[in-house]
């Protein structure tokens, strides 16, 4: 039996979790859960599953979890010292399905207590990627990819010496705007932006999508998951999203992971780690129906945030904390209808080249934070 923390369980990437414990009762046990806002979503939850511990954001929603699964004997926590709290839940695995940079405490307080950390929430190794790993190394807790890119990769490089990789590609779908023209996209709204061709996800990993800063961010991730240098990384654009990743080897072997677009898959992949469990109920990949598989370059010029995110990578450092940072407040402002598609990308731009004097280690948590803090408000106030 396999005991499951969840981190974000009300969000997309939780939810489908949840389905997967539900289904497998005889492998899965879930013993905490933490969510955001989502309180009546999380009070059934805790009803359905009845764990030991969960959390919530606000203390006010606190008391009301309380008063409805207290009698189930449901502890109920809040706030940034909630997440801790369910991170230190004695488990074998918690899922980091939190959105945004918030996950970085959490995630290393598991480490410590030697839980590994399944992670979705990838601003996580993209903000502390070295002092994440670093942590995972001392307390002999591992680090997983629960993202259908990494999981892919994942499974193309095992059993296979590490001598003979040349490179990685992740595959992205371009989101919405792939072959918009640069005026369309300047006047996109929200709605548009949210209308994913092939992926349900959550609000702003979606707007990530649109503008191509989730792939960057991946190759961030990427980089600190499987230990690679960012010149044997790179992003291809495959609208289908059937295939989910490639591993090229030396002597020219390509190995790729394919499937259906549903995240359920990947979920289930490293949940079951080693042993992968069924699920006969998605709808098979008829490769004969889709008839053709499609692939082209990103264009850069269309999608600075790709840049952005590679050239971060290659800077190290806190650099790429900094993009994050910057990215979280732009995406918000563009949800909110402050700050054009298009601005996202150029409001990160300023903001490195405002930090770009002012780099910390990245192995530093208090550096790491100061230099979100500052990113944080140069980002706003550059909007206002």
């Amino acid at each position: 039996m396999k005991r499951i923390g969840i981190l974000g369980s009300t969000g997309s990437v939780g939810t489908q979790t949840l389905e997967l414990v539900q289904r497998f009762p005889q492998q899965l046990e879930l013993c905490a859960l933490a969510a955001g806002h989502n309180v009546e979503l999380l009070i059934q939850q805790a009803k359905q599953f009845r764990p030991r511990l969960v959390s919530v954001a606000r203390v006010e929603d606190a008391v009301r979890v309380r008063e409805a699964v207290g009698e189930l004997g449901v502890s109920v926590s809040s706030g940034p010292e909630g997440l801790l709290e369910v991170a230190r839940e004695p488990a074998d695995l918690l899922i980091g399905a939190l959105v945004g940079r918030i996950g970085l405490e959490p995630t290393l307080e598991a480490l410590r207590q030697g839980t590994d950390v399944a992670l979705a929430n990838k601003e996580v190794l993209v903000v502390a990627g070295e002092l994440v790993m670093a942590e995972a190394r001392r307390c002999g807790a591992r680090v997983l990819p629960l993202d259908s890119e990494h999981v892919a990769i994942h499974q193309c490089l095992a059993g296979h010496s590490r001598a003979e990789l040349e490179r990685i590609l992740l595959t992205a779908s371009g989101g919405p705007f792939l072959h918009t023209t640069a005026e369309e996209m300047a006047q996109a709204t929200p709605e548009q932006a949210l209308a994913h061709p092939n992926w349900e996800m959550g609000p702003k990993i979606t707007i990530d999508s649109a503008t191509l800063m989730n792939k960057g961010f991946e190759l961030i991730e990427a980089r600190w998951l499987f230990d690679l240098e960012p010149e044997r990384m790179g992003v291809i654009i495959h609208r289908e999203s059937i295939v989910h990743s490639f591993v090229e080897y030396c002597d020219g072997s390509w190995l790729a992971q394919l499937g259906i677009p549903d995240m359920r898959t990947p979920i289930a992949y490293t949940l079951g780690m080693p042993e992968r469990l069924p699920l006969p109920d998605l709808t098979p990949l008829d490769l004969v129906a889709l008839g053709a598989l499609h692939f082209e370059a990103p264009d850069p010029s269309r999608f600075p945030a790709l840049r952005l995110a590679a050239e971060v990578l290659r800077a190290g450092g806190t650099a790429p904390a900094v993009l994050n940072a910057a990215n979280e407040i732009a995406v918000q402002a563009f949800l909110e209808r402050r700050l054009p598609f298009t601005g996202i990308a150029t409001v990160a731009e300023r903001v490195l080249d405002q930090e770009a004097a002012t780099p910390g280690p990245a192995g530093d948590l208090d550096e790491i934070r100061e230099a979100d803090r500052r990113a944080r408000a140069r980002a706003a106030a550059w909007i206002g």
